[in-house]
């Protein structure tokens, strides 16, 4: 059949389209912006005559009716891969669970061992062959296609169409409903202001990147002060390959300072998995030759990593014990955020020759509850904080005080370095911590 002719004979209203939604099934809503509109409207509609429907998501950025008009969690049950700022108060309020996840594992889990009875989301209208690209939203998409048994698409004509790479598109062959309607405009993230202190660590790690250097960031003010840095440097010919496109990319590239032609792998070429930041942002993805989008088990497979040399990748913590043991996820008990790909890309970039993996963190903050000021190097981290990257996988950490290197360190050594780069108003705390421990030594050297 002709794909205009197919594509006519799926086309239905958004209410028709969730009719297929039974109590008990597993609904998916893909990921960032790739978040439904109409259909979870629709869908929340049906609340009445519907029971302990469980639906998926992540980096919701947008508000999600299923889960404001069913409080009791009764018809519909929230789930998140990646907590947004939206899904962590919906967390505080008992309407979200976490899924643990490491981020290039999320296409196996679709692929090996979860169910999913409709997916629906967000892609850009359908081009003239037949097919839907995924748009700003690569990730798990495929992986989760291919396990749905009901695939429900609206079109929202605001997305860009993002170019190349591998599973960045669906056919109209695969799809059982399309939905159109009016559509808001996309979300943004806009780039968080860089403190003063911010921009020192962002001095400390900029000593240690060099030409020809391919760059991946994470989310947050301390890697956009990098790329911001970067953007008015002196470094030429760089390359980009991340799993979330920010503006701090658009930056670097506009001021010239990437041209990814000294990359191992796909010489020439920008590679992401999502993207999420500012209008202008998007508006800068939208066709361009220069980017491809490609699987999360691609971008952030530490094997495809170490075939890039001089792989930097900067991402950030929340706090760090004296082990090296790091969570950049919990305050405590409490979810902020997600694992995401920050283990995939602490290994990765010390796996690439001439790599290094760096997570960069402000010595201290300010309690909001207590106003009081707080070391982020601790002994010990809180009771039942989750641990994002391990002490065995531990390498460059970077505060405003400098870097401590702990690849390959001792106890003792690792220690010695962490209580380095703290505040010094916390160092002889730090030290007592360590005694306590059984892992400092009376020789160990300390710049208090």
């Amino acid at each position: 059949m002709v794909p205009t002719q197919e594509y006519k004979t799926k086309l239905v209203s958004a209410e028709q389209a969730v009719k297929i939604v039974k109590s008990g099934d597993w609904v998916d809503y893909n990921f960032a912006l790739a978040q439904p509109i109409l259909l979870d409207k629709a869908l929340a509609k049906r609340k009445a005559e519907l029971w302990d429907v469980k639906v998926r998501g992540g980096l919701m950025l947008s508000p999600l009716r299923i889960v404001e008009l069913d409080p009791t969690r009764e018809h519909f049950c929230y789930n998140s891969w990646h907590f947004s700022g939206y899904e962590r108060q919906l967390n505080a309020q008992g309407l979200c669970n976490y899924i643990p996840m490491i981020y290039r594992n999320l296409p196996l889990f679709y692929r090996k061992s979860l169910e999913v009875d409709v997916a629906m989301f967000t892609v850009p209208p359908m081009d003239a062959d037949g097919y839907f690209n995924f748009s700003l939203t690569n990730s798990a998409t495929k992986a989760l296609t291919d396990q749905a048994k009901i695939i429900i698409l609206e079109i929202n004509e605001k997305l860009p169409i993002v170019a190349g790479g591998r599973e960045n598109s669906i056919h109209i062959s695969e799809v059982d409903y399309i939905v159109e309607g009016d559509n808001p405009e996309l979300p943004v993230i806009n780039p968080i202001k860089a403190s003063e202190t911010d921009e020192k660590i962002a001095q400390y790690i900029m000593g240690e990147i060099g030409d020809g250097a391919t760059i991946q960031l994470g989310v947050g003010a301390l890697p956009n002060a990098v790329g911001t840095m970067i953007a008015r440097s002196d470094l030429k010919n760089l390359g980009l390959h991340t799993e979330m496109l920010v503006d701090a990319y658009m930056m670097m590239s506009r001021a010239g300072k990437i041209t990814n032609q000294l990359k191992n792998s796909n010489k020439g070429q920008g590679v992401f998995s999502f993207c999420a930041g500012s209008k202008e942002l998007y508006d800068w993805v939208k066709g361009n030759p220069k980017l491809s989008s490609y699987p999360i088990d691609y971008t952030n497979d530490p094997h495809v990593m170490a075939q890039i040399d001089n792989l930097v990748t900067i991402n950030n913590c929340v706090e760090i014990d004296i082990f090296g043991q790091v969570t950049s996820e919990t305050s405590g008990s409490r979810q902020i955020s997600g694992t995401g790909g920050q283990l995939d890309f602490l290994t990765g970039g010390y796996l690439s020759s001439g790599g290094k993996s760096f997570i960069c963190f402000t010595s201290t903050f300010k309690d909001k509850k207590t106003g009081l000021v707080r070391s982020r190097v601790l002994p010990s981290l809180p009771e039942s904080s989750i641990v994002t990257n391990p002490r065995t996988q531990a390498h460059y950490f970077v505060t405003e005080w400098g870097i401590a290197d702990l690849a390959g360190r001792s106890t003792w050594e690792r220690a010695e370095r962490l209580i380095n780069i703290a505040h010094p108003g916390f160092r002889e705390e730090l030290i007592c911590g360590a005694e306590r421990l059984g892992i400092w030594r009376r020789s160990n050297k300390l710049h208090l």
